[in-house]
């Protein structure tokens, strides 16, 4: 369908949102007016029929949302301004204690597709297809939905990029590119406009004819890894590439309500650069924007492989420190309002007490903490730390926090559980906590486990209750012995103090060692 009747279809959806409280009334009973003519009849669900699913994934999206703010008081978190996810957690249940496998894209995500754990799906870096070792025959999430007659679907980055191909659905699309020429999306094209307050230190002569990917990194000698960069546009919210991934989610949820669905919509902001209309950077003024009070010896008593300042971030004044935070909140606001969109169709269409919503991200994003940290990839808290959200159609413990960890790991076992489909061939690595659905203060895991490889070794991690405790490791053909990090969250949330070079943790050090060697399986609930 052409992408201007698409965006038709949305504006009937915005409208009805905004019709004064009789005037809504009047028009529910009238279906023809907020239910697309492309609709399919909406099937009825009872008790025992299998729910749908609406999968929302979000790219590099940390815990700097409105809801999570008192578990993470973070100074450059404070201005997040996000309603409809808020909105999301009054009406289902909150993980305050979600974690990923890996805090890089490739490897988180083939570890959610998948059930497995890095160390099973060999999956560690950007480049590694998924496929390359756990094979063809491994049928991933949403292919084992499929297998049991789901409808499947998903719009934007739900795999990574160029791997979107390593799962079969019914459907599969990207989102639409902005970039001229490009039909579908692929993060790194910098418009000509910026409305921003501050601009980044990309703009140079000819920027306001917009910049390919390889134009932005040509300057910088290197084929990956974006500067810091953002532009406020005049685009509406309708016409980023994730606007037309929401408006294709609506109208494929309207398309399949005759059958059961598993439809994910994977939003590709706040990742790099971050790009959308002003309207959402004027919601985050620079000046609102407190930059994190490091100690200056912060990175001193951390190992070398736990931390990565790149070369060009040190080149950005105060201000731009800020407006580029600012501009992540703006692009986290941005997403925000495209789930309030799905929210929204969701009760139009009649399916919001049918469907399960999950809502997360396959990582956190560091916003200059420990001395300038920007991105992921590292074992820090907020690198790893990610938002889980569940929705149940029967809103069941609405507004409930679950204190238990859960891993990401964990989402195949937990959502084919509440759809009540068998087990897959493969023998899965996650654990379902549908219980913590059923009971949200219930003990649970004693602890998460992630990984990360950087300059040579290997970084294993447990994080449980009160610690977060690291080990690198040499790799292979490596020279170097195992270096460690033991943080104290309890008493030091920000992970100032590696008290693994203390000698009186020496114990809580050995300790913490064998639970990591044991892993997963060791916390079980």
């Amino acid at each position: 369908m052409e992408l201007k009747l698409l965006r038709a279809l949305l504006l009937i959806f915005c409208i009805a949102s905004f019709l004064p409280q009789a005037a809504f009334a009047q028009a529910k009973d009238n279906k023809d007016q907020i239910v697309p003519p492309t609709a399919a009849p909406n099937r009825a669900v009872g008790p025992e029929d299998r729910p749908n699913v609406l999968f929302i994934i979000v790219d590099d999206l940390n815990v700097a949302i409105g809801s999570y703010l008192d578990s993470a008081a973070r100074p450059n978190y404070a201005t997040a301004k996000t309603p409809n996810i808020d909105r999301l957690a009054s009406e289902g249940i909150r993980f305050e204690r979600a974690y990923v496998q890996s805090p890089l894209c490739n490897p988180s995500r083939a570890s959610l597709l998948s059930g497995l754990r890095p160390a099973s799906t060999g999956v560690r870096d950007p480049r590694t297809h998924p496929r390359a070792v756990v094979g063809d025959e491994l049928r991933m999430l949403p292919e084992h939905f499929n297998d049991q007659g789901y409808f499947t679907a998903r719009v934007g980055k739900i795999g990574h990029n160029t791997s979107e191909g390593a799962i079969s659905w019914d459907v599969s699309e990207f989102a639409q590119s902005r970039e001229p020429g490009k039909k579908n999306h692929f993060p790194g094209y910098l418009p000509g406009t910026d409305l921003s307050e501050v601009r980044d230190n990309t703009w140079t002569k000819g920027s306001e004819d917009g910049m390919s990917r390889g134009e932005v990194l040509a300057p910088l000698g290197r084929r990956g890894n974006l500067p810091l960069s953002w532009r406020a546009t005049t685009e509406s919210p309708e016409e980023t590439p994730d606007g037309t991934t929401a408006t294709r989610i609506i109208q494929l949820l309207a398309e399949n309500r005759d059958k059961p669905f598993f439809i994910a919509a994977g939003f590709h902001k706040p990742h790099q650069p971050w790009v959308g209309p002003a309207k959402f950077f004027n919601q985050h003024p620079v000046d609102e924007i407190q930059l994190p009070n490091t100690p200056p010896d912060d990175l001193e008593d951390v190992p070398d492989p736990a931390f990565w300042i790149m070369e060009d971030d040190p080149n950005l004044a105060e201000r731009q420190k800020k407006q580029a935070i600012a501009a992540y909140h703006a692009m986290v606001s941005m997403v925000d309002s495209y789930v309030g969109e799905l929210l929204d169709a969701l009760e139009r269409l009649e399916l919001d007490e049918s469907t399960i919503v999950v809502f997360t991200s396959d990582h956190g994003f560091q916003l200059n903490e420990h001395g300038g940290l920007w991105r992921k990839i590292f074992q820090f808290e907020e690198s790893t730390r990610v938002p889980l959200i569940v929705r149940m159609p029967d809103g069941q413990n609405a507004g409930k926090v679950a204190t238990g960890f859960v891993e990401l790991v964990d989402l195949y076992t937990t959502l084919i559980d509440l759809a009540k489909l068998p087990n897959p061939a493969h023998a899965l690595e996650g654990t379902s906590f549908k219980p913590l659905l059923e009971e949200p203060d219930r003990n649970w895991k004693l602890a998460a486990f992630s990984e990360s490889r950087r300059e040579g070794f290997h970084g294993d991690t447990i994080r449980e209750k009160r610690y977060r405790y690291t080990e690198w490791t040499p790799l292979p053909g490596t020279d170097g012995e195992t270096m460690r990090e033991l943080y104290d969250i309890q008493e030091d949330p920000f992970e100032y103090n590696n008290l693994a070079l203390n000698e009186k943790y020496d114990a809580t050090v050995a300790e913490l060692s064998q639970r990591l060697k044991a892993g997963w399986q060791a916390a079980l609930p």
